[in-house]
């Protein structure tokens, strides 16, 4: 997963969302429509989670120390999560209790009527630009994937939860302009509440998906299969090791994997071959698989049938 495609996925999206969450708020202060009030909410909350995002990236470069030995890398996990938390308090229950208070007290948006569809169409245009950046930087490096394997199976937090912010927070924008809409048209503003609502509904599914993607991220992960078999085919390519017994991968971080296996020797070999054996599928893993930084083989008797 490239790192700076990453970063220029948030970056995006956190300059997008600034800019969205004051216009919003300002058209909310003229209107006082429910619907604006929880996107200027949404948007900050976004904003808030991208740059935690960023935080958590940075936080994750540091080198290892003798209290953390395999280093940092997981940090950006932790962050991802805490996002998902901040995504579901502060904008879905946030949004759904607001919705529920519009659809309790409905009032119609009786002054400025213009301006809160032009912030949505403005928004929705400004969204989508942010979209297209993280479908275009996730495209770069997810391959073959569908996009529900590519969200699911990516060990690289960063650009599948910009995808899935910034489509619920294009989905919300287009709830929020049905809800005002529908509450200008008729004057019932129980429309304004009832879109506020949807938004707050979106909110909470998108904070769910992302915290149980990422919690898997948190307990540990082994390697794609691709990689496993790359690593497999490596530790046997050369002749000093015929067979791998079994192994074990985890992902310290993204770009850090732990690979851990038995591997089979011959009888006969002395310690100097076995040694060299070891170095020589050590070095072919690096080769293959390059985010394989922490790699301890064991090596075991051959026993032949």
């Amino acid at each position: 997963m490239s790192v700076e495609g990453s970063t220029k996925a948030v970056v995006t999206a956190l300059g997008a969302n600034l800019g969205i969450a004051v216009t919003k708020f300002v058209a909310y202060l003229l209107t006082s429509s429910s619907s604006m009030l929880a996107e200027s909410i949404h948007s900050v909350a976004d904003s808030s989670n991208q740059a935690l995002l960023l935080i958590g990236g940075k936080r994750a470069a540091r080198s290892a120390t003798p209290e953390h030995p395999f280093g940092y890398g997981r940090e950006r996990y932790i962050y991802a999560f805490i996002v998902s938390i901040v995504l579901f308090s502060a904008g879905g229950l946030f949004a759904l209790y607001e919705g529920w208070h519009k659809i309790s007290d409905p009032h119609p948006i009786t002054s400025w009527h213009w301006v809160p569809i032009a912030v949505l169409l403005v928004a929705i245009v400004l969204e989508s630009m942010a979209l297209r950046t993280a479908v275009k930087e996730s495209n770069a490096v997810r391959g073959s994937a569908g996009w529900v394997q590519f969200i699911r199976r990516s060990k690289s937090p960063e650009l599948p939860v910009i995808l899935l912010e910034d489509t619920g927070a294009l989905a919300g924008l287009l709830f929020a302009l049905a809800g005002v809409g529908l509450t200008l048209a008729t004057g019932d503003g129980i429309w304004d509440g009832l879109g506020t609502a949807a938004i707050g509904v979106l909110l909470v599914v998108i904070a769910f998906v992302l915290a149980t993607e990422v919690k898997s991220l948190l307990i540990g992960e082994s390697a794609g299969p691709e990689q496993i078999s790359a690593i497999e085919r490596a530790i046997v390519a050369g002749d000093d090791v015929p067979s791998v017994i079994h192994m074990r991968t985890l992902h310290l971080g993204p770009d850090e994997l732990l690979v851990a296996a038995k591997i089979a020797i011959d009888v006969a070999d002395d310690a100097y071959q076995v040694a060299a054996a070891i170095n020589g599928a050590e070095d072919r893993i690096r080769q293959a698989v390059p985010i394989a930084r922490l790699i301890y083989l064991e090596p075991d008797i051959l026993r032949r049938p």
